[in-house]
Formats: structure tokens, C-alpha cells, sequence
């Protein structure tokens, strides 16, 4: 009893704290309603399944024969059984009915989309129903026969036991006798039973417009003219059965049903599956290419209509292999804005220059983003310094981990299109405090992608700030603290909700701790993508949210998809599979394999009050629609959405990996072309990826200017070669995607051209590279062998970033950064190289311009983005870096002041702090950290000898 009652609460406590976060959080609609729609349909359920048995089993004994002659075994039965069947016949139904509730709950979403489905508007080729039926209507129908279907079957099982075990059904050598109370009911089951079938062969019609066939998904010319007919043709016979057991409950005569059951099973055999293996055999595949002409149509209409590829604006482009001077002229501003920073290497850079402290941290991949720095849009890599509690090591106490070291701080941004002298990242803001071209704005990160699974924040007024908000201060101060003064969390304010979070998260710390008050919160559930999945559990999420500062916030931007496997005539695509490539892990989805997609909502979630917002991103969608009825209120229209939020809305590049993994069959529209597979496209292969394990090319982002735009705009890209199943793998280009990604910026009102796709399609007898063959050109020409080898000097790491690729010049540029990295622990990568090829050309030179005036014979006529600064211009922040070596130092600036006598004293002093440079890399490599510290405290004199010569 009382081991009971303890589970009992520790289930109230989740059930309670739930609310408490929802409540919290402005979304307890989405909690009781879900919580409302499990339980009627637990209770429908239960009641539907355990009803039907309870009444089969009481029937069945009811009717019993009274004075029947049992045979021994059977009254051994009987026997034992007897002392237990007043439990039994209430226990078995109410079981059943226990796992019967389960399933019919976790069907809630199926059941409330039908109650609210909202019509699509546009019908479907074969029945002419609107394609709402198949998303909404067609799963409804189907789960409740199939439902029933198992009701009447178990209560059918349990009438033959119940009837044998009492003498209803008796066995007499080679005679079966039945009752006729126990014919009735048998009858009559079996009759409901079959009727049921009659309606799901019925509805099975209408499955064959989303089952995948060898050629198409949908109903092909066999299935038009064979398998649907013979499926309301074998619905027929079911029902007629179904009377036939009817009339054997009323006349007592079992032959008619049983011919007619051993009807129905040759019918089957018969009509279901024979008749169209002969028409597709001998009809069909003889003359298939004519034949399943219109059927390849709609599938090609349809599957570019459900995956939104209608509209892709296609453009024949003849591209040129050869560079010819001046032919970038026309495409200065592409160059100028080619981003040279990869995300997916400077994360390291980013934490030898920007982490400060063991407990920050940035992912491994960073993002890409845009700002208006100068009237001018700049493409940015940008992250947040998150939280990293196991840097605490020792200090990693409750106290420390829970309610001191509570958030992150600051975003760090740095030119996309620049570099400093010596390879590092060229901020735009940076720092502790945070400081730089991105202006005022709250920095504290108290929700990210790495927060700790719980913190308690929040003090009375008037007493001393215990959280740390960042490791420096005013006055001489080590560091500065603050007090969390937003909403961010359920209130800790009494005893008990004290107790059930203690219970919840497994610490009676939470119950005893001095830090806990009136005026604590609890935050958790902290994930960016976690706290839109929970109040959205409709959507599927893309598996990147970025952060972007936005009306004096960060917040985090996530794009959330509606998606469906059951759009007539589209083909299915595994999400899992298209979404992965060599930044995309595999990950798991709840709907996996889809056949519609829309990017139908736009959600933020604010960095620092963990505050959800939903935007109806396409409010005309009709499963957002569906749930915007289902869960009313809590998704905002897209008017309400800022023009500073609108201006870092990006097409999402989840959605463009599946629409690309579609667009390579389906960019064939001709019905003939499409069956012959004669030109199918696959995305290249990522050429730095392992070759034992390759893994695709991921799209990227850039600001460029494709064929049939006025002007540059920010974009994401892809690239297509020949797929080696339509013919012998050629690693040539075919085609090039792009997609008009910038949403624009004023208030509620998106840029007319986002969300526009331009195809290039390349002539087919056409010699452009794709990446895997530009890739091995450069790393088998043998002056750029040389100069690799160079680099690699000293045990340095050559790391190749990622290769770009733009429409420019009449052809298809490649650009890709080359970074350097040396073998200390504290080291990052430098970008010390650029490789630009064009046709069967290369360039490899220190800076972009340079390497594009070579290869286009010195006159260009484009100007390249990758500006070079000081290295001391990078260095804004006013908390020191961690000590490392020379590839994590910066350098000593190398400048003149113009009078001869100070010039030859700087150059003395470079030379010393050269000179210390190497002794402290000596130092740290031979762990005498007496002698490094010697050598550290000489190079900060040094330099600031420098500085004082320079007047600085």
C-alpha cells in the first residue's frame, strides 16, 4: 500500500511539474489538450475492446449447455478453471481492454486531425476526391476498421474457447457439434467480421495512390485497370459472405457460408493477385513506356506539387571552362562576398580566441548568418559562448554547477569574407563584455544548445547576486555577477513544488539548499529545439536552430516542418537518409519516411527568458491549418513577426536537402526521359569525406548572383552530377540549385523572391568538374604538392575547408580555403591558402585576389572578399585568451612609424618577441611551465615596449 502511494506521487510529481512548465511557458493548452484527447481515447478504447469480450464471454457461458456430457479432459478444465472464472470473465476483457486503451491513445494526433481537417484544395487524378482525404480522412478510417477488426476477431477467439470449454462445441470423432445458442453468436460474429473486411478492401482502393510500385508511387496502369476493380469486386464477396453467416444463424446450415468463405479466398487468389500479375506481365510490361505515360505524369506532377518543386525556375547554362581575362567583371559583388571562412573548422579558432574560460564553450559546427554592417549586408559565422559545466573539473559542485554558473555570455561573429594577417577570423563582435559592430543587446545565453539540465536561479531583491555572469569586472575586480531577473521558469516559491522538483530531477538538494527562495526558478528543458518540440509536438524540426541577435535579443531561430506520408502520388523519401551529410549526422525522426513537406512554421526562442514564439510561417498550409484548430492561440500570424527577426529568417537547409534529394529524379518532367532514367542526378559525394565512408556534399550558404537575378542575394546552393545507377559514374557537374534564401526585413512582410529556385542545367556532353574531381586535381598537381608539403612542416595538420562552388564568369567557380594547424593542444587552424579552379584550371595562392588574377591572367576584373588585417584589429575583448602556442598567440604588429632610429628599435624587439615566441613554444612542449612563465612574462614586456614606441 504504501509502496504504492509513493509511486502514485513520484507519477503526480512528473504529471505536475509538466504543468508547471507549460503554464509557465504559455502553452498549457497544448499539455491538457493532448493529455484530454489520450485519455477519452484511453477510455474509448478500453471501453470498445473490453465490452465486446466481457459480452461474448457472458453470452457464450450464459448459453452453456446445462446438462451437456463432458468428456474427462474437459471437466478437469472446467475444475480448474471454475474457482477463477468470475475473475476471469471480468479480468480477460478488462486486460484486453488496458492494452487496447494504450493503443487507440497514442493514436490521438490521427483522431483530432480528422475532427479538424481542413481541405487542401486540389483533388486527386484518379477518384477526385481532395487530397485532404488521403492526409486526413484515409489513416482515420483505416485505424478504426482496423481497430474493430481486432475487437471482433478476439471476441470471436473467446466465444470458441468459452463455448468449447462448457460444452457448447463439442468434438465427436469426426463430427463437430454446435449448440445453436453458439452458432448464433459464432454467425454473427463472423458476419460483423467480415463486413468489417468488406469496407477495408473497400478503402484499400484508395491506398494504391500512395503504395510504392517498382516504377512510381501511386496507381500505375495496372492497378488502375486491375487491382482497384478487383478489390471492389472482392469487397463485394466479403459482404455477400457476411449474409451468408446470417443466414446460417437464422437457418442453422453451415455450407453456404463456408462455400462462400472458401469463395472469398480463391476470389482472392484469384482476382487480387493473379489478374493483374497477368495484366501487368503480359499487357503491361511489353508496352510499359507508352502504357504508364500518364500514370509517370501525375507522379511527376505530384511529387514535385507535395515536396513544393513546382515552380523551379529551370535555366539552360552553357557553361565555359576556360578563364579568360576581365570575366569576373560582371560578377564583382559574388566575389567580393565569397565567404572564406569554413564553420566547420574555426570552431577551434573561435575557442583559442573568443572561450576565455575552461566552463565556456562553442559547437563544433558554427552557423552562418547575415547583418547590415555598414548599409551593406555581410555574411557572418556566428555562435554563442554556451556553458560548459565539465570544464569545472573539480569545482563542479551542486552549488557551482546549479545555481553560480547558470548561463553563458555573449555571440561572437566574424567576417565570412575575411581574415586576418596570419589566417585567424576577423571579428565583428567579440569579447567579454561583448562588444562590436552588432550594437546594444542582452548577451546573457541562459537557454542554448549546451545549457545544464537544470539551473536554479533568481534572488530576493536587495541581496547579493551568487550567478556568475562573466570572469572579469569593474575596479580590478576577477569577476562580475548578476541575478536572473526574467521569466524563465516555474517559480520554486513554496515547499512543496520545492519537493516534487526535488523528486523530479532526483536531488534533495533542490529541498535543502540555502540558495533555493521565494523568488527562485527552476530552468530546464533548456535546448532551443527541445522547447519547440514540446510545445509543437505536431512539427518536425530541422536539426540546426542558429542564433541571431534580433531587436536587442539573442534568440534562436528554428524551422519547424509539417510533413505526411500520405500525399497521393508522391514519392516517399527517407528524412533520416536526405538530411545527412558530413555537418548532419544520422538522426532519428518520428515520421521517417515522408512524401510532403512544408516549412509551414518559423519558431524563436529567446536566449535569455527561454521565451517560445510560433509564427505561421504558410498559413495556408492545410495541416498547420488542422492544428491551428486542434491547438488554437498558440501559433502567432507572420504579420506579427519584426522586420530585424524577418531579416535573419533563412530558407532552411533541412527542407533544401530533401527537396535536392527529390529535384535529381524529378527536375525530368518528360514522362518518356523519366521512365528511361536516362537522366538522373545524385549530389556529389563530399571530396574531403573518407572514402571508405563517403558521405554527400552539404549544401551551403552564400551571397551570390544567379542567372536571371537583378542582384546578389543571400543563398543556399547545391550541385548535381550524373548518378551512377542512370550510367557510368562521371564526376562532372549536371546541374547547380539555388534558392533565394533571404526572407527579407521589413515588418510581417517576407521578400517576394524568397523560397525561389533556379536550376542551371549544364549541357550533358559538357567537361565542368564536379567537387570530387576539382578536389583530386589539386591534390595531385605537383606545385601545390610542394607548397602543401611546406605547410606540413613541423608536424603541421593541412585541413582542407570547404569547396565552394559559384556561378561566375560564364562557368562555375571553385574556391576552397586551406587551413593550417599545428600539433600543440592549444592550437587552431590558420587560414594560410585559397585554391580557385575553373575548368581544368587551378590557382593556389595566399590571398583569393591573388589567386583569381592567376587564373584569370591578372585581370580579373572581380574583387575578392578576403580582406587581410592586423591581427591585433581582432583582438577587442578585455579578458585574455588562454596561453598557447605560436599558432594561438597573436603576433607582434608588424608596422613602421616613419623616423629611422624608432623603426630599427621595433625591429630589434620583433626580433625578441620572435625569439620568446619559440622559447615559450619550447617551454610549454617540454612542460617546464617555471621556464614558460619566464618566457610569457618577457613577450608581454616586449610588446609593450612595442606599443609605447608606437604611442599606443
Amino acid at each position: 500500500m504504501i509502496a504504492g502511494l509513493v509511486i502514485l506521487f513520484f507519477i503526480f510529481a512528473g504529471l505536475y511539474t509538466d504543468v508547471l512548465w507549460f503554464d509557465q511557458l504559455g502553452f498549457l493548452s497544448v499539455l491538457t489538450t493532448q493529455w484530454i484527447a489520450t485519455a477519452v481515447l484511453f477510455l474509448i478504447g478500453f471501453v470498445a475492446m473490453a465490452v465486446p469480450v466481457w459480452i461474448s464471454i457472458q453470452i457464450a457461458y450464459r448459453k452453456r449447455p446445462v446438462y451437456a456430457k463432458l468428456n474427462s479432459q474437459l471437466d478437469r478444465y472446467q475444475q480448474v478453471i471454475e474457482p477463477l472464472r468470475r475473475l476471469a470473465m471480468y479480468g480477460i476483457p478488462a486486460l484486453l481492454g488496458l492494452f487496447a486503451g494504450v493503443a487507440a491513445a497514442t493514436r490521438w494526433q490521427v483522431v483530432l486531425m480528422w475532427l479538424n481537417r481542413s481541405e487542401v484544395g486540389r483533388k486527386d487524378p484518379q477518384f477526385g476526391f481532395d487530397i485532404s482525404f488521403y492526409l486526413f480522412d484515409l489513416p482515420f478510417f483505416q485505424a478504426v476498421l482496423g481497430f474493430a477488426s481486432a475487437v471482433v476477431l478476439i471476441s470471436a477467439l473467446v466465444v470458441l474457447a468459452t463455448s468449447y470449454l462448457y460444452g457448447s462445441i463439442r468434438i465427436n470423432g469426426r463430427d463437430v457439434i454446435i449448440s445453436k445458442a453458439a452458432r448464433v453468436q459464432i454467425a454473427v460474429t463472423a458476419s460483423v467480421y467480415l463486413l468489417l473486411q468488406a469496407v477495408s478492401i473497400w478503402f484499400d482502393q484508395y491506398s494504391t495512390l500512395t503504395s510504392e510500385g517498382s516504377l512510381i508511387t501511386g496507381a500505375s496502369y495496372t492497378d488502375v485497370f486491375a487491382t482497384i476493380p478487383s478489390r471492389a469486386i472482392l469487397a463485394g464477396i466479403a459482404a455477400v459472405v457476411a449474409l451468408l453467416f446470417i443466414l446460417t444463424a437464422v437457418i442453422g446450415r453451415w455450407r453456404l457460408p463456408i462455400i462462400g468463405t472458401a469463395l472469398l479466398i480463391v476470389s482472392s487468389l484469384l482476382i487480387g493477385s493473379l489478374y493483374p500479375w497477368v495484366v501487368q506481365r503480359f499487357q503491361v510490361d511489353p508496352s510499359a513506356k507508352t502504357l504508364e505515360k500518364p500514370y509517370i505524369e501525375k507522379n511527376i506532377n505530384l511529387t514535385r506539387d507535395a515536396y513544393d518543386l513546382a515552380d523551379v525556375e529551370q535555366i539552360p547554362y552553357n557553361a565555359t571552362t576556360t578563364a579568360e581575362p576581365g570575366a569576373l567583371r560582371a560578377d564583382a559583388t559574388t566575389t567580393a562576398n565569397i565567404r572564406i571562412l569554413d564553420p566547420a573548422l574555426v570552431s577551434d579558432a573561435f575557442g583559442q580566441l573568443e572561450q576565455f574560460r575552461q566552463y565556456y564553450q562553442f559547437p563544433s559546427n558554427l552557423d552562418v548568418d547575415r547583418y547590415m554592417i555598414d548599409g551593406k549586408s555581410q555574411d557572418t559565422v556566428v555562435a554563442v559562448r554556451d556553458l560548459n559545466i565539465d570544464g569545472l573539473n573539480a569545482g563542479n559542485t551542486w552549488v557551482n554547477s546549479k545555481t553560480v554558473y547558470t548561463h553563458g555570455y555573449g555571440v561572437v561573429a566574424a567576417y565570412g569574407n575575411q581574415r586576418s594577417a596570419d589566417g585567424q577570423p576577423v571579428f565583428l563582435e567579440s569579447g567579454i563584455p561583448t562588444t562590436g559592430a552588432l550594437g546594444e543587446f542582452e548577451p546573457r545565453i541562459y537557454f542554448g544548445e549546451t545549457s545544464p539540465e537544470y539551473s536554479i536561479v533568481g534572488a530576493p531583491e536587495g541581496t547579493d547576486s551568487i550567478e556568475l555572469d562573466y570572469p572579469s569586472g569593474s575596479d580590478g575586480a576577477g569577476q562580475t555577477y548578476t541575478t536572473f531577473s526574467g521569466d524563465g521558469g516555474p517559480k520554486l516559491d513554496n515547499p512543496f513544488k520545492q519537493l516534487l522538483y526535488a523528486l523530479k530531477f532526483q536531488s534533495e538538494q533542490i529541498f535543502l539548499a540555502n540558495a533555493v527562495n521565494d523568488e527562485s526558478q527552476i530552468l530546464y528543458d533548456r535546448d532551443p529545439v527541445t522547447r519547440v518540440q514540446k510545445v509543437a509536438p505536431y512539427l518536425t524540426l530541422d536539426s540546426e536552430a542558429y542564433p541571431s541577435v534580433v531587436d536587442g535579443r539573442v534568440k534562436w531561430i528554428v524551422d519547424g516542418y509539417t510533413t505526411s506520408a500520405n500525399y497521393p502520388y508522391s514519392t516517399a523519401v527517407s528524412l533520416s537518409d536526405a538530411i545527412t551529410d558530413t555537418e548532419t549526422p544520422p538522426q532519428p525522426f518520428a515520421l521517417d519516411s515522408i512524401n510532403y513537406i512544408r516549412n509551414s512554421v518559423k519558431a524563436t526562442v529567446d536566449a535569455y527568458s527561454g521565451e517560445v514564439t510560433l509564427y505561421a510561417w504558410d498559413d495556408k498550409e492545410p495541416l498547420l491549418r488542422t492544428w491551428q484548430k486542434i491547438f488554437p492561440s498558440t501559433v502567432k500570424p507572420m504579420s506579427e513577426m519584426s522586420g530585424d527577426l524577418m531579416s535573419h529568417v533563412r530558407y532552411p537547409a533541412d527542407l533544401f536537402k530533401v527537396q535536392r534529394s527529390i529535384l535529381g529524379q524529378y527536375h525530368v518532367t518528360d514522362p518518356g526521359s523519366f521512365y528511361s532514367k536516362d537522366d538522373a542526378w545524385t549530389s556529389p559525394n563530399d571530396p574531403d569525406s573518407p572514402a571508405s565512408n563517403p558521405t554527400l556534399q552539404p549544401p551551403y550558404y552564400l551571397t551570390m548572383q544567379m542567372p536571371g537575378q537583378e542582384t546578389p542575394s543571400f543563398s543556399l546552393y547545391t550541385t548535381f552530377q550524373p548518378d551512377a545507377t542512370g550510367e557510368s559514374s562521371r564526376n562532372v557537374l549536371y546541374g547547380y540549385l539555388a534558392v533565394d534564401a533571404d526572407a527579407g526585413g521589413t515588418d510581417g512582410e517576407r521578400a517576394d523572391g524568397y523560397g525561389k529556385m533556379r536550376l542551371l542545367t549544364l549541357p550533358k556532353d559538357g567537361t565542368v568538374p564536379g567537387p570530387g574531381q576539382v578536389q583530386n586535381v589539386f591534390n595531385a598537381d605537383p606545385d601545390v604538392s610542394t607548397e602543401l608539403n611546406l605547410l606540413r612542416q613541423g608536424s603541421s595538420t593541412v585541413l582542407n575547408g570547404n569547396l565552394l562552388t559559384l556561378p561566375v564568369g560564364g562557368g562555375l567557380l571553385y574556391v576552397q580555403p586551406v587551413y593550417v594547424q599545428s600539433t600543440g593542444e592549444t592550437s587552431y587552424p590558420l587560414l594560410q591558402k585559397v585554391l580557385v579552379a575553373f575548368g581544368d584550371q587551378i590557382a593556389f595562392e595566399d590571398t583569393l585576389d591573388s589567386a583569381l588574377d592567376v587564373l584569370f591572367g591578372g585581370d580579373s576584373g572581380a574583387t575578392a572578399g578576403d580582406t587581410t588585417v592586423p591581427v591585433t584589429e581582432t583582438d577587442t575583448s578585455t579578458v585574455s585568451p588562454t596561453d598557447g602556442d605560436p599558432a594561438a598567440e597573436p603576433a607582434p604588429p608588424a608596422t613602421t612609424t616613419g623616423d629611422p632610429a624608432t623603426d630599427a628599435e621595433l625591429k630589434a624587439l620583433l626580433a625578441t618577441a620572435n625569439e620568446t615566441l619559440t622559447e615559450k613554444q619550447a617551454a610549454l612542449a617540454a612542460g617546464d611551465l617555471a621556464a614558460f612563465g619566464v618566457a610569457d612574462e618577457k613577450l608581454s614586456e616586449t610588446i609593450a615596449k612595442m606599443l609605447a614606441l608606437l604611442g599606443e
